[in-house]
């Protein structure tokens, strides 16, 4: 299906996220597994949880607009979730490999956020007041899980070098 008005991009964008958030929630488990820190392990997990809530938004939008998600697969989630298992097959796990997995996870939250924030946008252009709301609160956890991630990332950095020192 050619995009040929703002609201064809609005349900192409909507359904990538869908794609990107189904992805997400199986490849969030293998993520807190390959974790050597209980705090990252419990991050990924946390953060599976509200992953799921977020599909919940997503099909509460749909039938709230009464739209149908178009079947597709977000590849850029694909190819972030791709160099998660590299980062698990390359790196033993450990410290190091947390902080390769926190970079992963940083990247796939800014990733969320700028299709979030787009949503957000066109839904206002398109006059979905209702569904405003709900991007807006999965975009707050987006930005919420990447501030996390930062500090848990700062957290490993101070542990690596107070052992050094």
């Amino acid at each position: 299906m050619a995009i040929t008005t703002i609201e064809d991009l609005f349900i192409h964008e909507l359904s990538d996220i869908y794609s990107a958030e189904k992805q997400l929630t199986k490849a969030l488990p293998h993520l807190a597994r390959a974790s050597s820190s209980p705090d990252l392990a419990g991050a990924f997990e946390s953060h599976l949880e509200e992953t799921r809530g977020q599909v919940e938004r997503i099909d509460e939008i749909v039938e709230i607009l009464g739209v149908r998600l178009k079947r597709m697969k977000c590849a850029a989630m694909e190819g972030l979730v791709e160099e998660g298992k590299e980062v698990i097959d390359e790196i033993e796990k450990g410290p190091l490999r947390d902080v390769a997995l926190i970079g992963g996870g940083n990247r796939v939250e800014h990733y969320e956020i700028a299709g979030y924030g787009t949503l957000i946008a066109l839904a206002n252009q398109l006059g979905y007041a209702k569904a405003v709301p709900l991007l807006q609160a999965t975009l707050k956890e987006e930005k919420a899980a990447d501030e996390k991630l930062t500090l848990l990332a700062e957290q490993l950095g101070k542990q690596q070098s107070a052992e050094r020192a």
